[in-house]
């Protein structure tokens, strides 16, 4: 099936040129990091996590998401979401191998990762971590690829494919959980020093991996013909719209805590995200950009708005971007400031960490088109009466 990958149209054949030159153009930066050192990134001793890690602990989110298609469609046979499982299922290869790329990319010595391997430390949360992203890639790819064979063939799944597709169910909230782990348990840090770090960080991914997941879905469904079913974006819809609720819940009882203690270890971070603090405000207006977006999004999906189209897709980017913005800057790089010494020092993206991260990016949707041209083409040869034109 792979050669189905290489065929298709001139626009796809152009889309995946373009992704080639900006992982070129990726890879070129970091052999550039690779000979210079870190020092051509933003980070500092005071902030050691930056652009890199942020990006990774987001898109583990969306990788997660994954399992709100499966666990309905394998665990209590939900059939309308029969179409689509198998998109969401590659999305989430897509997006662990960007979260991985990510980790290496942030090591000055990437030979070093090696060393999990070689010298395993049960007792570190890295560890597993190691552990369960792996090991989710391996689950989705074995099962995705079964199932998409069984498609082509006309077959039902074999039997000893299921104890996989149930494992990975439990494996998706794993991942995710870990990595919040990962910030809970580091207790100088007071804005990450919380027990509901993980059923945040699980919300605010049960929304944006559906609501990038229905745009994709729409994106395939004008190019190619084929379509999910209305009612299978619909209870993606609801999946997305809860799940944004249910995050702001989380954030509202974070910041609830935080000021109703008035400790100012707890505090601080939010002062200074959403206001500055001692003329230090980098970050303020992304979270205000932040929460008007998702304040915005989630107006319109719980509104009749939502029954057309384009204010659907607008509403499902918005939120994505929002949460992003929240997740993937925000509470990363916000929990570095103050300090455990109570300095401020800002976090600021330099442009060769930029370019090195549109190339893992373009990693990403690279691997994703062509794993969604191999299912489109298995797709459009079983049902060619259902669908309007190939892509």
């Amino acid at each position: 099936m792979i050669e189905k990958a290489l065929t298709g149209s001139t626009r796809y054949k152009m889309w995946m040129l373009f992704l080639l030159i900006l992982i070129g153009a990726g890879s070129a930066a970091y052999v550039n990091q690779y000979h210079t050192g870190l020092t051509l990134t933003g980070m500092s001793r005071d902030v050691s996590w930056g652009l890199y890690i942020s990006q990774f602990t987001f898109l583990v989110g969306v990788a997660a998401s994954a399992v709100m298609l499966v666990l309905p469609y394998y665990l209590h046979d939900y059939k309308t979401f029969g179409t689509a499982v198998i998109f969401g299922e590659f999305l989430a290869i897509a997006s662990v191998v960007m979260c991985l790329t990510f980790i290496l990319v942030d090591l000055g010595q990437p030979r070093r990762v090696l060393n999990v391997l070689i010298h395993p430390t049960p007792n570190s949360v890295l560890f597993w971590d190691m552990i369960v992203l792996n090991g989710y890639l391996v689950l989705n790819a074995i099962c995705g690829v079964v199932a998409l064979e069984n498609e082509r063939r006309g077959t039902k799944p074999p039997k000893w494919v299921k104890p996989l597709i149930y494992l990975s169910i439990p494996w998706a909230v794993s991942i995710h959980t870990v990595t919040a782990f990962l910030y809970a348990g580091l207790p100088a840090r007071h804005f990450w020093l919380t027990a509901i770090m993980a059923p945040r960080f699980l919300a605010s991914a049960f929304a944006s991996g559906p609501a990038l997941l229905i745009i994709l879905l729409f994106i395939v469904k004008k190019n190619t013909g084929v379509d999910v079913g209305k009612k299978a974006i619909d209870k993606l819809i609801t999946i997305v719209t809860y799940a944004a609720l249910i995050n702001i819940f989380f954030v509202l009882l974070e910041v609830f805590t935080a000021f109703y203690s008035g400790v100012p270890a707890h505090t601080d971070t939010l002062v200074y995200l959403f206001a500055g603090l001692d003329g230090h405000n980098n970050l303020v207006p992304f979270m205000w950009t932040s929460v008007v977006l998702g304040v915005a999004a989630i107006t319109l999906l719980l509104t009749k708005a939502r029954q057309n189209e384009r204010i659907l897709l607008f509403a499902c980017a918005i939120l994505f971007i929002s949460l992003w913005i929240d997740k993937g800057l925000g509470l990363v790089l916000g929990g570095f400031v103050p300090s455990p010494l109570e300095h401020i020092t800002e976090y600021t993206p330099k442009l060769n960490e930029l370019i090195v991260t549109v190339g893992v990016y373009a990693l990403g949707f690279f691997i994703l088109s062509a794993l969604y041209k191999i299912t489109i083409s298995v797709k459009l040869a079983n049902a060619p009466a259902k669908v309007s034109k190939e892509g």
